[in-house]
Parts: structure tokens; C-alpha cells; sequence
């Protein structure tokens, strides 16, 4: 089985958010296995020079608003596995990735560039696996080619949401300069007025994936749906949720080259040193008998950071620490610095990312806090997990379906969950949570359940396998 994964962004290229691990992870995943897998992302200014590749296609000439625009392709297997990466200067070589009026311009030709690039490799792939809003044009593209070009007769598409809230919208209008004018590809974008290159995706694609099995039912309502829900109720015996794996080569705290001390399930003396340095970083007393409850995230609405403002007060109350890594909305982040000025031997900021910095976090905190309004997989609860790091989480999308909520009484679960949106809900298991870290015995049999969990990447690149098996036969 040949494979193309196709995404706007890809670890180690690029990143803004969990499409980025996934799209990175999954190729190298389906390589180890036996897939004959593929790669095809944008090549970014942030990009460039960043890693060791070689100029595979100098002339990958794509039509483009009614003339040829030469754009080249870079090849690298930086992450794994075979990887393309499309260079078009005055497209992607910008300050951000996204955040520009034309973004649908820009990857309505990185569509266009990704199936030329495909065309000029070799045979056709079977599967062509496309990914949120950005990958909806190929989607239509794809389905209008089939009726007329042999080159992609057998090939079928598999569509994967990572995140219902990003639709791609933008004006019906600009469809013909973009190269889809034809009746059936307005139909598919046509939404409420305007175009959506996710409604198009789901539309014309085969299947339909999602990053988790509740956010696959999540999305099938108004409250989740974000509009579309119709269209996911509509295509339900075509959409399965998958939840997201975890590359345990790069995050494994027994292997980790980030932490000062490496620990396993068997030895958990090295997770004391990780705190200890944590707390160094930090500029914070070195109390490692005092509980640190961290949270590794962007700072936006979605993440629950208003459920996070009304708690912390009492978590500091409390004697905790508290240690948060992240940017974005200016109100959160001004918050996150209030509360350090308030309070600077209880808690630890870092404003931005920083990669060594997250793996020393979940490594050294004794708890992690995901309390977000919707969370389509959300990858940190099961790096947590992995650590040997509680996660205290809301039960919603891939946090329901990966975070078991404890029981004293029979000893199983392995992190702590609640349902309403509301803080006394959330202030409700973090109390929880600090009993149980009381009692060594008891918390480290919560340690051990969760470090048990196997969300290896291996399990997850089978059941797409399986739905790609399943696509080709239907």
C-alpha cells in the first residue's frame, strides 16, 4: 500500500499546534510497519536551513492563476520518513505560518503543488491522507480528477479533523481564481454564504477521520459541530475516530536527552531530579515534597485558562506550585505574570515554546491541568501519562477517551476527571488530586497505571491501516 500524508504543518519542520506531532509522527509510524509512506508539507522560512536535505525537484512547475508558478520541492527524512517539503518563497517564507488574509490562497497551491509533486514520484498512491481545512482543495481536486485522468483512478481519500473550530472560509468569489470554477467544486465549498475548505473536505473525501473516538461524536453536534454538524451527521457511517499516538522515541523519560536523570516505571528516583531542576529553572524554592501542578499549552479560551484564573488562588492556598508554559491571548498571559509578581515562590512562568523545556516540565511536575472547553485528542495528558504525571482534565474529546478517571476503592484509573465546564467541578478534582499525592503508596500506584498505558504511535498507525484497508474495498 503506497500512502501520501498531505498537511499544512509536520514536526520537526513545522509546528503551531497537535496537527503538526501528528502529521510528523504518522509517516514515520506507518514506514515502521511496512507502508510505503510519503510526506508532502509546505517548506517555511523557519524552516529552511534548519535541517540537512537536498533540492529533490528544481522545477516543479504548478499551474497557478492562469500562468506556471516554478516552485521547488526539498526532500528530507529529518523526521523519520520520506518527506517533501514544497518551496514556494513568496508563499510560505513569512513571519508565522498562518494568520494572513490569502492562507487560502496559499494552500489551495499547496494543494495543487502536492499533486504534481505526486505525479512526478512515481505510481499513483492508493491512499492520499489529507489533513484539516488546509488539505480540502486537494480533496475536490482529487474527486474531479478521477472522472477523467487515469493517473488517479484508484486512488481514495481519507480526511482527518483535527480541529472543527478552523473552517478555511473565505469569498465564493475567489474559487475560479484558484482554479475551481466548475459547478460540482462550488457546490462542495458553497457554506452559508461563502466558501469553506473544511466543508469541502468532508463533503468530497471517502472517509472521514477524527484524533479521537468521543470527538468523533463531538463534532456530529451544534455544540462541537460548528455549523457542519449536519455534514458530519450526514457522512457518520464514513467517519471513525482514531486517537492520536505518541512517539515514545522522542518522549520517553527513560531515554529523554532533555532530562538531567532518566526514570522508568521500575525506578522512579530519577523523577525526583527532574523536579529538583525544575525547580532550579524556575528560580523556586527546592521543595520537593510540595506538590507542582504545571500546564503546557496556548494560552486561548479553548485551553480553559478562565477555569485555570479561578482556581489558583486556591491551589496557592493550598501550598503548591504552580508552573505554566505557553503564550497567546495578551489578558492570560498579562494574568500569568500577575500571579508570578503576586506570589514568586509559588509559581513559574515561561511566556513562548520551548521544546527542552516542556520535556523537563512533564518530567519534574507531580500534576498537569487540562481543563479545556473541547480538546479534539490533546497530546499532553498522555506525554503526562508517560512521565509518571497526573493529568487533571475535563472529560471531553481525546481527554475522555485516554485519562481514566481513579478509584480508591479499586485502585484503577489513572488521572482525574470531571464533566462541567465550571471551576468548582475543576477546584473539586485538583482536591482531589492533592489528597491522593499525600499518600506515597496510593500515588504512585496512579503513576504506575498511567506509565502502563501503551499510546504507542505503532497502535494508532494500525487502525489508520485498517481504515485505509476499509476505504479501498468501499
Amino acid at each position: 500500500m503506497r500512502v501520501a500524508v498531505i498537511s499544512a504543518e509536520a514536526v520537526p519542520y513545522s509546528k503551531t499546534g497537535g496537527l503538526g506531532d501528528v502529521a510528523g509522527a504518522l509517516p514515520k509510524a506507518l514506514k515502521n510497519i511496512g507502508i510505503d509512506s510519503v510526506l508532502i508539507t509546505p517548506c517555511y522560512w523557519q524552516t529552511k536551513g534548519e535541517f540537512l536535505w537536498e533540492t529533490a525537484i528544481r522545477d516543479l512547475n504548478v499551474e497557478w492563476r492562469g500562468g506556471i508558478y516554478p516552485a521547488k520541492a526539498f526532500y528530507s527524512e529529518a523526521n523519520g520518513s520520506p518527506t517533501f517539503l514544497i518551496d514556494a518563497p513568496s508563499l510560505f517564507h513569512r513571519d508565522s505560518i498562518y494568520g494572513y488574509l490569502e492562507d487560502h490562497e496559499r494552500f489551495a497551491f499547496f494543494n495543487k503543488a502536492a499533486l504534481v509533486l505526486l505525479r512526478r514520484i512515481g505510481r499513483a498512491p492508493d491512499i492520499v491522507h489529507l489533513n484539516d481545512w488546509h488539505c480540502g482543495f486537494a480533496a475536490v481536486e482529487l474527486a474531479e480528477r478521477r472522472r477523467w485522468d487515469t493517473f488517479w483512478q484508484r486512488t481514495r481519500t481519507v480526511f482527518s479533523i483535527h480541529n472543527m473550530a478552523y473552517q478555511g472560509a473565505f469569498g465564493l468569489g475567489e474559487l475560479w481564481k484558484l482554479g475551481f470554477g466548475s459547478g460540482f467544486a462550488r457546490d462542495r465549498f458553497s457554506f452559508d454564504g461563502h466558501a469553506s475548505a473544511m466543508k469541502a473536505g468532508l463533503e468530497t473525501s471517502d472517509t472521514l477521520s477524527t484524533v479521537s473516538r468521543r470527538y468523533g461524536f463531538e463534532i456530529q453536534t451544534s455544540e462541537y459541530g460548528y455549523g457542519l454538524e449536519w455534514l458530519t451527521r450526514k457522512r457518520a457511517d464514513r467517519l471513525i475516530g482514531i486517537t492520536n499516538g505518541v512517539d515514545y522515541e522522542v518522549w520517553n523519560p527513560a531515554t529523554d536527552p532533555e532530562l538531567p536523570a532518566n526514570y522508568d516505571i521500575n525506578d522512579l528516583s530519577g523523577k525526583r531530579e527532574c523536579k529538583r531542576a525544575m525547580l532550579e529553572r524556575f528560580s523556586l524554592p527546592i521543595d520537593l515534597e510540595r506538590p507542582v501542578l504545571a500546564n503546557i499549552t496556548r494560552l486561548t479560551a479553548q485551553k480553559g485558562i478562565d477555569l485555570m484564573m479561578q482556581v489558583v488562588g486556591e491551589v496557592l492556598a493550598a501550598g503548591a506550585y504552580i508552573i505554566s508554559l505557553g503564550s497567546g491571548e495578551k489578558k492570560y498571559e498579562d494574568f500569568w505574570q500577575s500571579l508570578r509578581d503576586h506570589a514568586p515562590n509559588q509559581v513559574g512562568i515561561y511566556r513562548g515554546y520551548s521544546e527542552p523545556l516542556a520535556h523537563l516540565i512533564e518530567a519534574g511536575a507531580d500534576m498537569f491541568m487540562m481543563p479545556s472547553k473541547f480538546e479534539p485528542c490533546g497530546l499532553n495528558q498522555m506525554y503526562s501519562l508517560r512521565y509518571g504525571t497526573v493529568p487533571i482534565v475535563r472529560a471531553v474529546g481525546g481527554l475522555d477517551d485516554t485519562v481514566q478517571n481513579w478509584d480508591a476503592v479499586s485502585q484503577t484509573g489513572n488521572g482525574f476527571k470531571f464533566g462541567p465546564y465550571a471551576a468548582d467541578a475543576f477546584l473539586e478534582k485538583i482536591y482531589e488530586a492533592l489528597f491522593a499525592y499525600g499518600d506515597k503508596d496510593l500515588w504512585q500506584k496512579i503513576q504506575h497505571n498511567g506509565m502502563s498505558v501503551d499510546n504507542s504511535w505503532e497502535n494508532a498507525a494500525r487502525k489508520y491501516v485498517s481504515l485505509y484497508r476499509w476505504t479501498l474495498d468501499n
